[in-house]
C-alpha cells in the first residue's frame, strides 16, 4: 500500500503517467526537477488523495502544553493539524493510543473557558469517549478532534494526570 502511494505521489509530482497496476511508473521524456526547485509541501490525505499546498499559505502558531507534573512545553503547530499530532511532532507526552481514530480517550486535554468557547461543538462519539477519561472537566476535549486555527496562537492546554504516573 505504501509503495503504491509513493508511486502515485511521484507520478503526480513529476507529471508522469502511472501504469494500471500502480506499481511501476512509465518513463518520462522530461528530466527530473531537482528537489530544491519545489516550493511547496505535499501531504497524503487519509482518503489517499495527494494534496499540494504552498508553504507560505500554512501559518505556524505557538501552543503551550502544561503536562500533568506542571511542566510547560512550547509547541509549534501548523494551522489545520490536530492537537494530538502537534504534541507528537513536538515530543510532548500525549498518548493517543488509537492514533487519532476516536477510539480511546488517551489524548484528553483541558482548555481554559475562553478557548473552549471558540471550539466547534463536540460530536456524540467524542462525548462517549470522554466519559472514559480521567479528570474530565466542563472544558475537556480530545486532542485528536481539535484542529489548530490561527486563533490558537499563544493558547495553553493542560494534559491531565492519567492516574498511572
Amino acid at each position: 500500500m505504501i509503495n503504491k502511494l509513493r508511486h502515485i505521489f511521484e507520478a503526480v509530482l513529476y507529471k508522469r503517467p502511472v501504469c494500471r497496476a500502480y506499481t511501476t511508473i512509465a518513463p518520462s521524456k522530461q528530466p527530473r526537477r531537482p528537489a530544491k526547485a519545489l516550493t511547496g509541501k505535499a501531504s497524503i490525505h487519509p482518503a489517499n488523495q495527494v494534496r499540494f499546498f504552498s508553504t507560505s499559505e500554512v501559518k505556524d502558531v505557538q501552543i503551550v502544553y502544561v503536562e500533568a507534573d506542571g511542566k510547560k512545553r512550547l509547541a509549534a503547530a501548523k494551522v489545520g493539524e490536530n492537537l494530538l499530532d502537534v504534541a507528537h511532532e513536538n515530543s510532548i507526552e500525549l498518548e493517543g493510543a488509537c492514533g487519532g481514530e476516536l477510539a480511546c480517550s488517551t489524548c484528553h486535554l483541558i482548555f481554559d473557558q475562553g478557548t473552549y468557547d471558540t471550539l466547534p461543538p463536540m460530536t456524540e462519539e467524542e462525548q462517549d469517549m470522554l466519559d472514559l477519561a480521567f479528570e474530565v472537566t466542563d472544558t475537556s476535549r480530545l486532542g485528536c478532534q481539535v484542529k489548530v486555527t490561527e486563533a490558537f496562537d499563544g493558547i495553553t492546554v493542560r494534559i491531565p494526570d492519567d492516574g498511572f504516573s
